[in-house]
């Protein structure tokens, strides 16, 4: 592990302001992706604003690991945690994070709502904490269930979904975002950095019914329920995170109605979490701070939505790690891009070298890099390809890259110190039939030698049982949020 230390940069004047609204579970599931059926005007409204970043993805496809390499600018495998169990700081004192450097750096840092997993990780680093919420439902019924359930020792979450009349404030979301406005307020005349953690579409699907009229249920087609043709065994999971919720057969696949339930469900909770953005970029015009403040929008992984008969994050599939990626510079800046598209590889660990580069401040050592270039130029050359992992185990690592068009997986063990199996994907499959593993397809035997050697480039042969595992956790969540 490489002990980091903080170089406090020179304050220059008119340094912008942050603002970075980090999503969970959000797949690219948004009109400005080319999605014909959500509605989310002011994400969209925000993409013209600024650059869209079409090939954008996270480092692990589970909330923690995602968020601390996100907020560290370290990948999972230097961080050396892999579950939701294990806090940052519990682990890591010497790594100077986001909030910390920018803190250093005479910002005011501002975490609301979900921004670490564990809500009160690295608390010295911010200036002021809003720390996330627990779920809750407001529904009589549900409420109601819960309270029996929990009085037969049997426990649960409560539904996975939930549709009732009230106002946006009525869930978390909506109270974060207040607290996120009425801050703005407060810090107006201040430099900030704000994180704004916003849940949905994160289960359970518990929003207001404004949001799930939206949409008709019978617009949303079925995937296959099929998984992928030779795949190896463990690349898929048995979803115990949507397991956990009340009514969620414990085995087997979901029936077409609960399918296309909870596909309209996770289309709600998006056109909420929209509502919410659309909110604090009002906030930041009527304070008069938008020209004066980098914007970015981005989520922590992606998301099943019933693809290969499967749910929710935790593997290297495309759909798993591929996520949307916003940034907006300050309106004032003279010579900003906007509503443009970039192809170039991105990784979400680029996020605290970008911000840091926006705002004029030498940082230490980080193994993302600054974006700053393309979303000053989108259609630079850029990275050859981008990677992500999960483990399955303590002696299973799966790594993999993206060249954009292949997505190429190995299975390591550790024990072995071999490979043990490989996949190899086109990013873009049609998930309403089976999708094969090319890997052992003679025909794909040039793809995956270029691959495999694209692979290598980032997780060494030599160096692949060396990675550390200081995580004692599972690593399959289960419903903790």
């Amino acid at each position: 592990m490489t002990y980091l230390g903080c170089t406090l940069g020179m304050m220059a004047q008119e340094k912008p302001n942050v603002v970075v609204f980090l999503v969970d579970d959000l797949r690219t599931e948004l009109g400005c992706y080319g999605n014909p059926i959500v509605k989310s005007p002011n994400i969209d409204a925000l993409a013209k604003e600024g650059v869209l970043f079409q090939k954008a993805y996270a480092q692990q496809a589970l909330c923690a690991p995602s968020r601390m390499s996100i907020l560290s600018g370290l990948r999972p495998e230097t961080i050396g945690i892999y579950s939701l169990f294990t806090p940052f700081r519990s682990v890591h004192k010497e790594v100077v994070t986001l909030p910390q450097f920018f803190k250093a750096n005479g910002y005011q840092t501002v975490s609301v709502g979900k921004v670490y997993h564990h809500g009160f990780d690295d608390k010295e680093s911010w200036s002021i904490l809003f720390p996330k919420e627990s779920n809750s439902w407001v529904k009589p019924e549900n409420l109601a269930l819960i309270e029996r359930l929990k009085k037969s020792g049997k426990g649960s979450n409560g539904p996975a979904y939930e549709c009732e009349e009230v106002e946006d404030e009525a869930y978390k979301d909506g109270r974060a975002v207040k607290n996120a406005i009425e801050t703005l307020e407060k810090l107006k005349n201040d430099k900030f950095m704000m994180v704004v953690g916003l849940t949905k579409p994160h289960l359970p699907f518990n929003v207001p019914k404004k949001y799930w009229d939206l949409y008709n249920k019978e617009d949303f087609k079925v995937p296959s329920k099929e998984e992928p043709k030779d795949m190896y065994k463990l690349a898929l999971t048995n979803w115990g995170e949507l397991r956990g919720y009340y009514g969620i057969p414990q085995e087997g696949v979901l029936d077409d109605e609960m399918t296309k339930t909870l596909i309209h469900g996770y289309h709600a909770s998006v056109s909420y979490t929209d509502a919410q953005v659309g909110k604090v970029m009002k906030a930041l015009e009527q304070l008069d701070l938008r020209k004066n403040t980098i914007v970015v929008f981005m989520s922590d992984h992606g998301w099943k939505l019933g693809e290969y008969g499967a749910w929710c994050k935790h593997s290297n599939f495309e759909l798993d790690v591929n996520v949307p990626l916003i940034i907006s510079r300050e309106t004032g800046y003279k010579n900003r891009a906007t509503n443009a598209k970039s192809n170039a590889l991105v990784e979400n660990l680029d996020l605290f070298p970008t911000l840091a580069d926006a705002c004029g401040l030498k940082t230490h050592a980080l193994e993302g890099k600054s974006l700053l270039p393309l979303v000053n130029n989108p259609n630079l050359k850029w990275s050859q390809g981008a990677y992500s992992v999960f483990p399955r185990g303590k002696n299973i690592m799966g790594l993999t890259c993206t060249d954009g068009t292949w997505r190429y997986t190995e299975w390591w063990d550790n024990k072995a110190e071999k490979t043990i199996d490989s996949e190899l994907y086109t990013c873009k499959e049609n998930y309403m039939v089976r999708v094969e593993n090319l890997a052992k397809n003679t025909k794909s035997a040039k793809e995956v030698k270029r691959m495999k050697l694209l692979l290598e480039k980032q997780y060494p042969l030599q160096l692949r049982s060396s990675y550390p595992q200081n995580d004692k956790g599972r690593n399959e969540a289960g419903s903790a949020e």
